[in-house]
């Protein structure tokens, strides 16, 4: 049984920082591509950045400049990392990766439970 747990979300300032965190847990053989989503209040879940296994990434408009995604193969964890925090950035936050469990031959898409992040103004 595969799982993705984030953490690291919380109340911030307008202007402030946060890191998040998201492991990939369980039978795992390989994961592909690892990012972040985040839906607000009544609008539909968006993406905010995503990374390949290979390095390469891809950031919403949005966040370009403000965000940065990364990861660590060895840990089966993907960060973001959220600077100048805008009161529009809060959202429910989800970890999200294609992910190869022991016995399986394809990926599976798989989404974490959610991590509340909120910037007061």
């Amino acid at each position: 049984q595969v799982q993705l747990v984030e953490s690291g979300g919380g109340l911030v300032q307008d202007g402030g920082s946060l890191r998040l965190s998201c492991l990939a847990s369980g039978s795992i053989v390989s994961i592909a591509a690892m990012g972040w989503y985040r839906q607000a209040p009544g609008k539909q879940r968006e993406l905010v950045a995503t990374m390949t296994s290979g390095g390469s990434t891809n950031y919403a408009d949005s966040v370009k400049g403000r965000f940065t995604i990364s990861r660590d193969n060895a840990k089966k964890t993907v960060y973001l990392q959220m600077n100048s925090l805008k009161p529009e950035d809060t959202a429910v936050y989800y970890c999200n990766a294609d992910i190869r469990p022991i016995g399986g031959t394809v990926y599976v898409n798989c989404w974490g439970q959610g991590t509340q992040v909120t910037v007061s103004s």
